[in-house]
């Protein structure tokens, strides 16, 4: 089975390098599964349910999120509508949606993805280990393939994440930094991993922001408008081959595919 994770997807740059891009990659890599991070999708900060549905309609067959998922308040009783679109599990009972969900992948195979945030330098919420050995447990009762989005802000978190659950889950894998690392591998276990699959959108930004603006609040100090650029977008993340039968990862790569210009 071969899986395509897509990092942090970035305002209307991001969303017109899924609609472009996933169906050409689906031919080329065969693939069974398309999951995206949509968390910066709606203006570089939150996800609307309008923007999901593009998200949807242009071939991602589950959407992934982080802390910015409750920028938009319409987008509360979404989550408790569409199953596609989830939230990190480890928020407190009582938030809506699903942390988790178990979809079918193109040959068949039933796959379980889970939503984690971390803690470090982070809001408060749930311990993302205690809550992602519970949720691992329980959807191994449905499927051995199951891939984890650590949402999460240290590099330390991730990496041992990928640990705690080597072994138990396919993949790993960090988003959230914007930034592609170079760490991709296969855990001694099984399960394959990446500190943060990228960013998907403008590249001449920092981390998805125009330079000018970000430059004049490090110069200044002083609040600014942070607007996401236009131009040079380009699709990061990464493509897992994974053995349906056993959940195991047999290889991972990383994908950064340019938007070209019309």
């Amino acid at each position: 089975m071969n899986v395509l994770i897509i990092g942090d997807i970035v305002g209307n740059p991001g969303r017109e390098a899924v609609r472009a891009l996933v169906p050409q990659l689906r031919r080329r890599h065969a693939l069974d599964l398309v999951v995206a991070n949509c968390e910066n999708v709606a203006g570089g900060a939150g996800v609307t349910p309008k923007t999901a549905q593009e998200l949807l309609g242009y071939g991602v067959d589950l959407l992934t999120s982080g802390q910015h998922i409750w920028r938009h308040k319409e987008i509360g009783p979404y989550l408790n509508q569409e199953p596609r679109l989830i939230r990190p599990a480890n928020y407190p009972a009582g938030a809506p949606g699903s942390g988790a969900a178990v979809v079918e992948a193109r040959d068949g195979t039933r796959v379980g993805v889970l939503n984690l945030v971390g803690r470090v330098f982070l809001e408060t919420v749930d311990c993302p280990f205690r809550v992602g050995s519970r949720e691992v447990e329980r959807l191994r009762r449905e499927t051995s393939a199951i891939l984890v989005d650590m949402h999460a802000e240290a590099t330390s978190e991730k990496v041992a994440m990928g640990w705690h659950l080597d072994g138990q889950v396919s993949a790993v894998v960090g988003t959230h930094t914007h930034i592609q690392t170079a760490d991709e591998r296969i855990l001694p276990k099984g399960t394959a991993y990446l500190t943060d699959l990228g960013m998907t959108g403008p590249y001449d930004s920092v981390i998805g922001r125009r330079v000018d603006q970000i430059l004049e609040r490090f110069l200044t100090g002083l609040p600014q408008r942070f607007e996401v650029p236009e131009g040079n977008v380009i699709l990061c993340g990464a493509l897992i081959e994974i053995d349906g039968k056993t959940g195991c990862a047999q290889r991972i790569e990383r994908v950064q595919e340019r938007l070209l210009p019309f």
